[in-house]
């Protein structure tokens, strides 16, 4: 299934990261091992923060996908399940509202 996750980062430790050189890298790994559809980052709340849409077939997913941003960075993950365009279509919404509509 598709889902949205968004990843929180707290200022430490990824100012210490930012000034030792190391925060790219590992965030770098990171993605090099989760694979996800598209990566987006930038500012969330104040804080940096990024935005995922990753596969989770199961939900022993889900540890797989958050625990290196936990590890690494003490971040905040929360998962949103999220449909393309055709998704939609499949969903058909002109049934779902002639029967509950």
């Amino acid at each position: 299934m598709r889902m949205m996750m968004t990843v929180e980062f707290p200022l430490e430790p990824f100012n210490s990261g930012v000034r030792n050189g190391t925060a790219g890298s590992k965030m770098m790994k990171i993605l090099d091992d989760l694979k996800p559809e598209a990566a987006y980052f930038g500012e969330q709340d104040g804080k940096r923060g990024g935005i995922l849409i990753v596969d989770v077939s199961k939900p022993s997913d889900v540890p797989r996908l958050a625990e290196p941003w936990f590890l690494n960075f003490n971040a905040e993950v929360k998962f949103r399940v999220v449909m393309t365009p055709e998704d939609l279509v499949e969903a058909d919404l002109l049934a779902l509202g002639k029967k509950w509509g």
